[in-house]
C-alpha cells in the first residue's frame, strides 16, 4: 500500500482521514462533512486499510468490537447452562457421567452431557472460547491503539484551518490587544492544568492525554486475568480434589506425585445441645434433628523419605499433627487441606461364621476387610471359605445379574464357596445383608452373620491454586484502567491566529459540558471569544429546516 504525503510534508500510512501532523482533511468524502471524526484522530486503522490476505482476514474479523461482544455473549450463556445441573465433579461417584445425567435428568441430562456441559470449564471448545475473547482483545487493542499513539504523538501546535473549523467547538474573534489577551489566557490555562505548546504564535493546550488509554489498560487486564483462568488448565497450576480419609488409614494425597500422605487419627463430630445451647438453634434442632456444632479431623502429615526404593511400601517422615477443621486448613507448600464433609459409620468389616445349618455348629470365624479381601480364608481342619465375587455396592441389573453400583460398600454381597471335608468340592451361596441364596439347591453349611464393624470417614477438599497471584494482577490492572478512563478526560485547546483574527478550537473524548464551562472561565474577561458548539447549531438547523416542510 502506497503512503499518502500531506501538503506539509508529513508522510501518513495508507488510508489516514486526518493528517496525523496538521490535522489537514485527506479523504474527499470527508471534506463534505461539517465535523470530523475525531475517535482515533482520523488515523489509519490495519483492519480498514488491508484485506487481501488470509491474514488481513483474520486481524479484521477479530478487530470488530460486535465480534468481541458476541464472543462474550456466548461464553456467559455457556457459563450460565454450565449451572443448570451440577458439574461432573459434584455428581456422586456411584455411578458414571455418561449413565448418571440421563438417569437423573432424562433427555436434557443425555444432551448435557453429549455437548460436554458436564465438564464444562475444562472442556475444549469452552477454552476455545476463552481464548477467542482473549485473542480479540489483543487484536482490537492494537488496531486501536498503535495508530492512535502515533496521531497523538505527532500531532503539531500549528493545525490546519480544515481541522479546526471541523471541531464541535470552534470559534473566531476580533482582538485588539491580542498579546496582552494571549498572556492571560496561557494564565489560566495554566491555573486550569493544562500543557501548553506554542509554536509561531499559536497555542495548543492539552491535559488528560493519558486517558485515552485507559480502555486499553483495561483490556491489558483482561488478557491477563483471562491468561490466569486459563492457566487452571496447565497441569500443576490448579488443584480442586476431594479425598476420603477413613479413621486409621493413610491415604496418598491427590496431585503431589505420591510425595506427600495423610493419615486420619480420628474423626470427631460435636453437635449443639437444644438444653445447653444457645436457644437460636431449637427450630434448626427440631427440624433437622442434628446440628453440627464442630466437625474436624486430627490428622498426621507425612513426607515420603528420599530414601524410599521404587516398587517397595513408602518410608514415611512425619511432618506435622494438625486438627483439621472447616475453615482451619492444613497448608503446606503450595497445597491446602479443608475439611469439607463426613460420613459417619461406614461399614468397614463383616464377621461370619462357617455354621452346619441343621445343629447350628460353627466351625470357624472369618472377618473381611470390606476394602480389602482375601480370596480365600483357611479356618483349619479341612475348612476353609473362598470369595469368588465380591460385590461392595450390590444391585441386580435388568438382567437379574448381581453387579456393583460404586466401590463403596454401601450394601456388600459375596458369593461364597464353603469347602468342608464332608463337600471337597464345596457349596456354593450368594450373602447380602438379610438375604441368603443357594443358586444349586439346598446347602448343608450357610455363612452365619456374626457382626459388623464400622469407621467414621472424612472428606477433605486437596486445593492448590498458582494462579491467583496472575488473576489479581489482571484485576488491579482492569481496577487501574477503569478509574483511569472514568474519572480524566482528554481535553485539547487550539487557539491559532489567521489573518488577524484569532480562531479557537476544542475537544474532548467525554464530558462536553465539563469542556464548555471551562473554556467559559478561560477565556471570560480576556477579549477572545468563546467557542460555540457547532453541533447544536446542526441540531437547531435541522429542526428549522422540518418546521417549515
Amino acid at each position: 500500500m502506497k503512503q499518502v504525503k500531506c501538503e506539509c510534508g508529513h508522510v501518513n500510512p495508507h488510508g489516514t482521514v486526518l493528517c496525523e501532523s496538521c490535522g489537514r482533511v485527506l479523504v474527499e468524502e470527508e471534506k463534505k462533512k461539517k465535523l470530523v471524526d475525531m475517535r482515533y484522530e482520523g488515523s489509519a486503522r490495519r483492519s480498514q486499510t488491508y484485506n487481501k490476505t488470509i491474514i488481513d482476514k483474520i486481524w479484521n474479523f477479530f478487530s470488530s468490537v460486535k465480534v468481541g461482544v458476541t464472543l462474550i455473549i456466548i461464553t456467559l450463556a455457556a457459563s450460565a447452562i454450565g449451572t443448570i445441573f451440577p458439574q461432573e465433579m459434584y455428581i456422586p461417584t456411584t455411578e458414571p457421567a455418561s449413565v448418571y445425567y440421563e438417569s437423573q435428568y432424562g433427555v436434557a441430562g443425555k444432551l448435557y452431557y453429549l455437548l460436554g456441559f458436564h465438564n464444562l470449564y475444562s472442556s475444549w471448545w469452552y477454552l476455545l472460547l476463552i481464548a477467542s475473547i482473549g485473542i480479540s482483545l489483543v487484536i482490537c487493542s492494537l488496531d486501536r491503539v498503535v495508530p492512535l499513539y502515533r496521531a497523538l504523538k505527532n500531532q503539531k501546535v500549528s493545525r490546519h484551518e480544515g481541522f479546526l473549523k471541523r471541531q464541535r467547538l470552534f470559534g473566531t474573534s476580533q482582538v485588539e490587544e491580542l498579546d496582552s489577551s494571549y498572556e492571560l489566557v496561557k494564565e489560566k490555562l495554566k491555573k486550569n492544568r493544562y500543557n501548553i505548546r506554542e509554536e509561531n504564535g499559536n497555542i495548543l493546550a492539552e491535559k488528560g492525554r493519558f486517558s485515552r488509554w485507559g480502555p486499553y489498560i483495561n483490556h491489558i487486564g483482561l488478557i491477563i486475568f483471562l491468561a490466569g483462568g486459563m492457566l487452571r488448565f496447565v497441569p500443576g497450576m490448579y488443584v480442586d480434589e476431594l479425598l476420603w480419609v477413613r479413621e486409621g488409614e493413610t491415604a496418598v494425597i491427590p496431585e503431589t506425585d505420591g510425595e506427600y500422605y495423610l493419615e486420619n487419627h480420628q474423626f470427631i463430630l460435636e453437635v449443639y445441645d437444644k438444653d445447653k445451647d444457645n436457644e437460636a438453634f431449637n427450630n434448626a434442632i427440631e427440624n433437622s434433628g442434628m446440628v453440627a456444632k464442630n466437625f474436624q479431623s486430627d490428622v498426621t502429615l507425612y513426607k515420603k523419605s528420599a530414601e524410599t526404593v521404587a516398587g517397595e511400601e513408602p518410608i514415611l517422615d512425619k511432618v506435622q499433627d494438625y486438627e483439621l477443621r472447616v475453615n482451619e486448613p492444613l497448608k503446606f507448600e503450595n497445597f491446602a487441606l479443608y475439611q469439607q464433609s463426613y460420613k459417619l459409620d461406614e461399614l468397614n468389616k463383616m464377621s461370619f461364621a462357617l455354621t452346619n445349618k441343621e445343629n447350628n455348629e460353627e466351625f470357624g470365624d472369618l472377618t473381611i476387610d470390606l476394602y480389602n479381601p482375601q480370596d480365600e480364608y483357611d479356618l483349619g481342619d479341612g475348612y476353609k471359605v473362598e470369595v469368588m465375587s465380591y460385590f461392595p455396592d450390590f444391585e441386580f441389573d435388568e438382567n437379574s445379574e448381581p453387579v456393583t453400583k460404586s466401590r463403596i460398600p454401601n450394601n456388600p454381597a459375596f458369593i461364597f464357596k464353603m469347602i468342608t471335608p464332608d463337600k471337597p468340592d464345596g457349596e456354593v451361596s450368594f450373602v447380602a445383608i438379610k438375604q441368603t441364596i443357594e443358586p444349586f439347591g439346598d446347602n448343608e453349611f450357610k455363612m452365619a452373620f456374626k457382626g459388623v464393624e464400622t469407621k467414621n470417614v472424612t472428606a477433605l477438599t486437596v486445593r492448590k491454586d498458582l494462579t491467583l497471584g496472575v488473576l489479581a494482577v489482571g484485576g488491579f490492572i482492569f481496577m487501574i484502567g477503569v478509574v483511569q478512563g472514568a474519572y480524566w478526560n482528554h481535553r485539547r485547546i487550539w487557539i491559532r491566529r489567521v489573518d488577524g483574527e484569532v480562531w479557537v478550537a476544542g475537544h474532548t473524548n467525554k464530558n462536553w459540558h465539563g469542556l464548555k464551562r471551562e473554556i467559559s472561565t478561560i477565556f471570560d474577561g480576556t477579549g477572545i471569544n468563546e467557542p460555540k458548539d457547532q453541533s447544536d447549531e446542526s441540531d437547531k438547523s435541522i429542526e428549522s429546516n422540518s418546521k417549515e416542510e
